[in-house]
């Protein structure tokens, strides 16, 4: 079974894959510069297409893993993205939890109970060992998101985007052998 064919529920989100229909929500946010502040530049339409489909694609590959779209449970409100890629950390893949939401979500715990989910799913139902956050070290509240889920700093690495060095704190939690 690939990964996220089915919704992931918590007690106020749904995780589902994103779909074509998203584009317009996913804009809202990623054209949003106030959001978009650590990758220094809010996206353009093609870029926003570009990162929908590269999620699309991720979901069709053997894995099935990619950004999930996160709706408010009660209505259906699409308040952001989360999921799980996978990144280069000093020429090792690794298992990647993302999370981008919506400033109007900001500060109400969706983002960290949404990763949290994320996070379970992958020790529970895709039996990884460890999963990372990688975070721009500017980024302090996604910085503190990464550490309500467990995850201590392993390394920094410096990531080359927009012609511009990006220093990235990189976050990982071990799943527990007790589990």
């Amino acid at each position: 079974m690939k990964a996220f064919e089915e919704d992931i529920c918590t007690q106020r989100l749904r995780l589902r894959r994103l779909t074509t229909d998203d584009w317009k929500n996913l804009a809202s946010m990623l054209q949003d510069e106030n959001v978009m502040y650590a990758y220094e530049h809010a996206f353009s339409e093609d870029e926003v297409t570009q990162w929908l489909e590269r999620q699309m694609v991720r979901y069709e590959k053997e894995d099935g893993l990619g950004l999930l779209a996160v709706d408010l449970k009660d209505d259906g409100t699409f308040i952001g993205q989360c999921g799980l890629t996978y990144q280069n950390v000093n020429g090792t893949i690794v298992p990647e939890i993302g999370y981008l939401l919506k400033k109007e979500f900001w500060h109400r715990g969706y983002a960290s109970e949404a990763a949290s989910a994320i996070r379970d799913y992958a020790f529970d139902c895709l039996h990884m060992d460890e999963v990372w956050s990688i975070i721009r070290e500017n980024n302090f509240a996604s910085q503190a998101v990464a550490i309500r889920l467990g995850m201590e700093p392993r390394c920094r690495i410096v990531k080359h985007y927009h012609g511009m060095d990006m220093v990235h704190i990189c976050y990982c939690v071990r799943r527990s052998r007790s589990a």
